[in-house]
């Protein structure tokens, strides 16, 4: 071989061995909460709550309360509780999000009232295959779906027919 030059390798390099999982090392996917004051005030506030609320919503039930936090942080709050599936999360009327503890765990769907917003937890199989399939169809894959029914709850409807709406 002569001088500056590179012995001839066959096949590809060799590839550096995956990590194994050490369960002292933290996975970085996971996301870590740290549990605050503020946190835990918006979290209790949510559990007394019925109905879907707005972060302004919110923000205002905390005040009245005498609870110190940012609307800011009321917003960053909520929204972690979603992605973490605590709350669910979903858009009224408006467009606006509004912010509900659900009894029902599991995916489910809304019903909700476009006048008073009570909303309703139903359960649809039929979306859920429908949804896989057409997924399926056109070759996507890890899908996910929201769906919102918006329309008048019984109590609405009556008032709308007694001329009171």
């Amino acid at each position: 071989m002569s001088h500056g030059a590179t012995a001839a390798t066959s096949g590809p390099a060799p590839q550096p061995l995956p990590a194994a999982k050490d369960p002292a090392v933290k996975d970085p996917a996971i996301k870590e909460q740290r549990v605050t004051k503020q946190r835990l005030a918006v979290s209790a506030a949510l559990d007394e709550l019925d109905d879907f609320v707005s972060t302004q919503e919110l923000y205002r039930l905390l005040q009245n309360k005498g609870v110190s936090v940012s609307l800011a942080t009321a917003y960053r709050i909520l929204q972690s509780l979603a992605d973490d599936g605590l709350i669910d999360v979903l858009r009224n009327s408006d467009g606006e999000a509004v912010y509900r503890r659900c009894a029902v765990t599991g995916h489910h769907h809304h019903l909700l009232c476009r006048n008073c917003g009570k909303a309703v937890e139903v359960e649809a199989p039929a979306v859920e295959t429908w949804a896989a399939r057409v997924a399926a169809e056109n070759g996507y894959t890890e899908v996910a779906h929201t769906v919102e029914i918006f329309g008048l709850c019984r109590e609405c409807t009556a008032k709308k027919a007694a001329g009171e709406l």
